[in-house]
């Protein structure tokens, strides 16, 4: 039989499948020449085989990718079976492969970790907030089994990062940065692989937003030429002050990410120019005596920053990280931050989790016992066990996720990692949810103090509980922590239920009226098992909290009941209230409420959705939707029975415009309203309203009406704005 000669195409594609597999078999043989390669070569004779024929978007063949995550695994040394993992990882999901092949071939191992990969390979499909909640718990649990699944899914989507431009359609491109930088760039962090994570949200940043990654890019550059190379000149200056002192240091100098950058232009809202220390310097010494030794020769030499020393060398952070960081205002009068290590530090520092799967003398496994370290994960899977909606346990996971860290001390001396702006509550939460529960007081630093008070750095905390005592519905308004959400909405859930069974009994009784039945208990309890549920109070309880529809209920009692009312879309009416916007738009969905409220937006806070909200009940006026941290809200503290639980429902297919308003301050120069007019257009966004409300010989003062569709198209209007060289400050309003 004739074999039909190969295109062009054909040969390129085949001669880069053979290029990168020599180049996976050199970093291989870099680190451990001990891996068994003929398992590695077949494990990609088996790719190649059931690829064959698959594509990328791009158009390139399919097997080239798992040979690239494979080298991205064997860059950061990870074992053999993790390495063989990634060249199978997709063969169960998107070809014929089945697990009993894997595992005849190369073990239970390699099968395991390729089937918890795979049950998460769906996550980048999914849309609904829901389907993507259920996915999340899939990947919680496959880490909770082995923290490699992990590892193979953060290189799988960096290398999905890196050839995101192969995808055409840009709002899916958009959604693929998204997810990455709302859970994968976050997991990174978490189990300390700050060098993944960097490159992962600088990837997002440039699909996301390429407008501000290239204005800060191309101040960036002017700044080099304007100082010549600078980072060159201050190394110099370093390495001679050390070596004068005997330590021999590998110093290396950076400029920070354009994410970095931007997020700290978002975080202090400030402009590109005042930041100041925009440029990292890491000194890498032989031991921890010389860490110390040379932070002291610096400290001698250049003036420090106040609040910007860290010693996480002697209190490491719970994920592992060990080093100094300082702030000094170094050579050539740069504010720089200096960050002094070890070697072995600095490869945990940039490996983090992964250090611990490197190859060491045949001892892998026993590693896998530092997982139970990361109490992070450990939070996430006591969320995942709590009875709550998936949509409630993503927005939890994401509070464990997102927010920076503090580190406070238990009263024994143990470190306790928590996010920024955590309160006592949480760090009960945080030591037991029985401790949570039963807490009643506390006490920072000896002294007796609020349970709503922030905790910084430094802080010790000792908890006081009360066996008699119950968690109380005002600690959601300040905790930030979604272990203590998940407990504290749990426990409402439980206290309320008494009263959702009334008003779902209530409101079935009504239906049956108007339909022209007597209502009878069991016609309910006939239902139960078709519901599954336990008892009719069950029922009545989804009923009275906006799960079941009751109308829906009446149906299932009575399917071969007929009326024009039985055709309404009661579903929707029972589940939401529409809020008209007072500028006549669109209705909005808001959960929680009884159809037909009258509902209407605070104009002191001009809530958003993405806001956490709340409505106050007015007498004559309805429910106001304020945000949960509206300073109006003061005024309502001693009338908790007019707070009621609210929350944005799902919107229409097209995302309705919101008013967003910004305190805007410009430089008095031509064409500045002009560009702020542009840049906030490019964005999405549409100025509806515009006051001037200061003006000076230099700068303007103004308030800016925006119509945004949510907070994260805010925020992104937000951040363009501040890349703007005209705009001096911008930050979201809250006043009238």
């Amino acid at each position: 039989m004739n074999t039909p000669p190969r295109d062009m195409t054909e040969t390129a594609d085949t001669s880069s499948f053979d290029a990168r597999e020599r180049d996976l078999a050199g970093q291989i043989q870099t680190f451990d020449p001990d891996i068994d390669m003929d398992r590695v070569e077949k494990a990609i004779a088996f790719a190649r085989k059931y690829h064959e024929g698959q594509t990328r978007g791009s158009g390139e063949p399919y097997y080239l990718h798992p040979m690239e995550v494979a080298l991205i695994l064997a860059e950061i040394k990870l074992d053999e079976t993790s390495i063989i993992t990634a060249i199978l990882h997709d063969t169960l999901e998107d070809t014929d492969a089945t697990h009993a092949e894997l595992k005849k071939e190369f073990g239970q191992d390699v099968a395991d970790l390729v089937n918890g990969v795979s049950k998460l390979t769906k996550i980048e499909s999914q849309t609904a907030k829901g389907k993507q909640a259920e996915n999340f718990r899939k990947l919680l649990l496959a880490m909770s089994e082995d923290i490699r699944v992990l590892l193979v899914k953060l290189a799988d989507r960096l290398h999905n990062m890196r050839t995101l431009e192969g995808i055409k359609r840009i709002e899916k491109r958009q959604r693929i940065a998204r997810e990455t930088l709302e859970i994968y760039a976050p997991l990174a962090e978490r189990i300390g692989m700050h060098s993944l994570k960097e490159e992962l949200q600088d990837l997002c940043f440039a699909t996301m937003n390429p407008e501000a990654r290239e204005g800060i890019q191309n101040r960036l550059q002017f700044l080099r030429q304007e100082g010549g190379d600078l980072v060159k000149k201050i190394i110099d200056v370093l390495s001679k002050l050390l070596g004068k002192q005997g330590i021999e240091a590998e110093i290396t100098g950076r400029e920070k990410t354009g994410y970095s950058i931007w997020k700290k232009m978002q975080r202090k809202n400030v402009a590109f120019e005042q930041l100041s220390d925009i440029m990292a310097f890491r000194i890498v010494v032989e031991n921890v005596e010389e860490c110390y030794h040379a932070l002291g020769v610096i400290h001698s030499a250049y003036p420090t920053v106040p609040g910007r020393f860290k010693d996480f060398i002697s209190t490491p952070k719970p994920n592992g990280y060990r080093s100094i960081h300082t702030t000094v205002i170094g050579p050539e009068s740069q504010r720089i931050e200096i960050q002094i290590r070890t070697q072995e530090m600095h490869f945990e520092a940039d490996m983090g989790l992964a250090a611990h799967w490197s190859y060491k003398d045949g001892e892998i496994r026993s590693n896998q016992e530092d997982v139970k370290k990361y109490r992070w994960l450990r939070e996430l899977l006591e969320i995942l066990e709590q009875e709550q909606k998936p949509e409630e346990f993503l927005d939890n996971t994401k509070l464990e996720l997102f927010q920076e860290q503090v580190y406070v001390f238990s009263p024994k001396g143990d470190l306790i990692e928590m996010p920024s702006g955590a309160t006592p509550v949480d760090f009960a939460y945080g030591i037991h949810s029985d401790v949570g529960d039963r807490t009643v007081g506390a006490k920072i630093n000896g002294r007796i103090a609020p349970l709503n008070t922030r905790l910084q750095n430094g802080d010790q905390v000792e908890i006081i509980t009360a066996k008699t005592q119950n968690p109380s519905p005002t600690w959601e308004r300040f905790v930030v922590t979604g272990k203590a959400k998940s407990h504290i909405r749990r426990f409402i859930r439980q206290q309320q239920r008494g009263e959702y069974i009334a008003l779902g009994q209530a409101m079935l009784k009504k239906i049956f009226q108007a339909e022209g039945y007597d209502f009878t208990e069991k016609a309910v309890t006939g239902i139960v098992k078709q519901m599954r549920v336990t008892e009719a109070d069950d029922i009545y309880a989804n009923i009275g909290s906006g799960h079941f529809s009751a109308r829906d209920i009446f149906k299932t009692i009575f399917p071969a009941h007929k009326t024009e009312t039985a055709k309404k879309p009661a579903k929707a009416t029972e589940d939401f209230a529409l809020a008209k916007p007072a500028d006549g738009g669109a209705p909005v969905p808001i959960k929680g409420l009884i159809p037909g409220m009258a509902v209407h937006f605070a104009r002191c806070c001009h809530p958003l959705p993405g806001d956490r909200i709340v409505g106050i009940v007015s007498t004559g006026k309805g429910v106001t939707i304020h945000t949960i941290d509206c300073e109006t809200l003061e005024t309502f503290a001693d009338t908790p029975e007019r707070w009621l639980d609210v929350s944005w429902g799902e919107g229409p297919d097209s995302p309705e415009a919101h008013v967003g308003r910004l305190n805007v301050t410009i430089e008095n120069k031509p064409g500045a309203l002009a560009t702020i007019s542009t840049v906030i257009a490019k964005n999405g966004g549409n100025i509806t309203n515009l006051k001037i409300t200061n003006r000076s010989l230099d700068f303007w003062d103004m308030l800016l009406d925006v119509y945004v569709n949510d907070t994260r198209h805010l925020s992104n209007v937000i951040a363009a704005l501040r890349a703007s060289p005209e705009v001096t400050t911008v930050e979201r309003a809250r006043g009238r």
